[in-house]
C-alpha cells in the first residue's frame, strides 16, 4: 500500500483486536503450532493463525500432551487466531468457546481447504457451494462468543469458474460481513485449482473495492518479501496472508517490513543466521511437544530452511534423518558451523500444500 508514492506500515484492526502491521501468517495445517507461530512473531509477523482444527476434536480433545499441544498458547503471541473446520453448523460453537477459552483472541472459519479427502466430507472449500449452510456456521459462532472476540473466515474466490460460483462467494462474502464477520482473508484461486497456476491478484482488487472499509486480507502467490508488498500495493486488500512461504522462511516477515518502510531489501539470511534461526525454532518446539514429537515435527521444517542454505541438498538430507536433540545439533554443527552467504532459494516454491496451506 503506498500514500503520496511511498510505502506506509499501515495497522488495521479486526473488530476490537488491533494488528500492528498488514503482514500476517496464515493458519497451516500441520505447520502453524505454537512454536511456528511465536517464532513468526519474534521475527515481524503483526497478526497469526493456529493450524486448522475440526470442530468435533477441538470440543471433544483429551488431555494428553500431543492434543493439548494442538490448542496451546503462549502469552507472547497476542494477538493470535485459532481457526476451525467442519460440516455441521451445530458442532462449532463448543468449539469456537473451547479455542477462546484456551486463549485464542480471534476465531476463524475454513472455507477454504481444497484437498480431496476434505471435501468428500462437506468441509472446507465444499461449503462454498452451500451458501446457507456455510452462513449459519458463521451466525452461530458470532452468536456463541462474547461480542469482544471477532469472527472471520478464509474463502478461495469460488468452487470453480463458473458464474454460479461466483454468485455463492459474493453471497457469502456479504451475507457473512451482515451476520458479524470482522474480516475475511480472501485466497486468489478456486477450490478446483488447489494450488496450480497463478493466484488471481485481479479478483483481490475486485474484492476489496466491493468491500470498501470492511476489512479484507489478501492470500496467494506469496513466497517473496517483493510480492507481498506488491499484492498490497496493486489490489489495496489491508492485509496479506502468507502461508507456504512463511514455512523454514520466517524472515519474510521482517524482509516485507523493511521494504513497506521504504528500507532496502535484506540480505539473505547467512549461514549462521539461519543457525541461529533453526536452535530457536527446535527449542520452541521441543518446549512445546518434548523431544521425541518434536524430531518428528520438525524434519518437514527442516527441508523448507535447507533451502537457502549453500549445500541444500546435502543439508536436506541430514535433516531427515534427524530424531533427537543430539542429532538435530550435529547438523548444525556439520553444516552452520562456518559462517557464510546464504542462498537464493526463490525457485524452490513447492506447490504441493496440505489444507489452507496457501501462501
Amino acid at each position: 500500500m503506498s500514500i503520496g508514492g511511498k510505502r506506509c506500515l499501515a495497522p488495521f484492526s479486526i473488530g476490537g483486536v488491533s494488528i500492528g502491521s498488514p503482514v500476517v501468517q496464515a493458519a497451516l495445517s500441520g505447520y502453524s503450532d505454537r512454536a511456528m507461530r511465536v517464532l513468526a512473531r519474534r521475527h515481524g509477523a503483526a497478526y497469526s493463525l493456529g493450524e486448522v482444527l475440526l470442530d468435533k476434536f477441538v470440543a471433544e480433545v483429551g488431555t494428553n500432551r500431543r492434543n493439548l499441544a494442538r490448542l496451546a498458547v503462549a502469552d507472547e503471541e497476542h494477538p493470535v487466531g485459532g481457526q476451525l473446520m467442519g460440516s455441521n453448523p451445530d458442532d462449532f460453537p463448543p468449539a469456537a468457546r473451547r479455542l477462546v477459552a484456551e486463549g485464542y483472541d480471534v476465531i476463524d472459519i475454513n472455507f477454504g481447504c481444497p484437498v480431496k479427502k476434505v471435501l468428500g466430507r462437506c468441509r472446507g472449500g465444499y461449503l462454498l457451494s452451500q451458501p446457507a449452510t456455510a452462513l449459519e456456521i458463521v451466525a452461530k459462532v458470532r452468536d456463541a462468543l462474547p461480542p469482544h472476540v471477532p469472527v472471520t473466515l478464509k474463502m478461495r474466490r469460488g468452487l470453480d469458474d463458473s458464474p454460479e460460483s461466483l454468485d455463492n462467494f459474493w453471497t457469502i462474502f456479504d451475507g457473512a460481513f451482515a451476520r458479524g464477520a470482522a474480516a475475511i482473508t480472501v485466497h486468489g484461486r478456486t477450490v478446483k485449482q488447489k494450488y496450480v497456476g497463478p493466484s488471481d491478484w485481479e479478483f483481490l482488487t475486485a474484492v476489496k473495492r466491493h468491500a470498501g472499509d470492511r476489512v479484507v486480507i489478501g492470500s496467494g502467490d506469496l513466497f517473496s518479501a517483493q510480492a507481498c508488498v506488491a499484492m498490497l500495493e496493486q489490489t489495496g486488500v489491508d492485509g496479506v496472508s502468507i502461508a507456504r512461504g512463511a514455512i523454514g522462511n520466517p524472515w519474510i516477515f521482517r524482509q516485507t517490513l523493511a521494504l513497506l518502510a521504504g528500507d532496502p531489501p535484506l540480505p539473505l539470511p547467512t549461514i549462521h543466521e539461519q543457525r541461529d534461526m533453526l536452535r530457536e525454532h527446535w527449542q520452541l518446539s521441543m518446549d512445546l511437544h518434548g523431544e521425541q514429537v518434536a524430531g518428528r515435527s520438525m524434519r518437514k521444517f527442516a527441508i523448507k530452511y535447507a533451502r537457502v542454505h549453500p549445500e541444500h541438498l546435502a543439508v536436506r538430507d541430514a535433516f531427515i534423518g534427524v530424531k533427537v536433540n543430539d542429532d538435530w545439533q550435529a547438523v548444525l554443527a556439520r553444516f552452520y558451523g562456518i559462517d557464510g552467504p546464504g542462498r537464493d532459494s526463490a525457485a524452490d516454491i513447492d506447490e504441493t500444500a496440505d489444507c489452507d496451506s496457501s501462501g
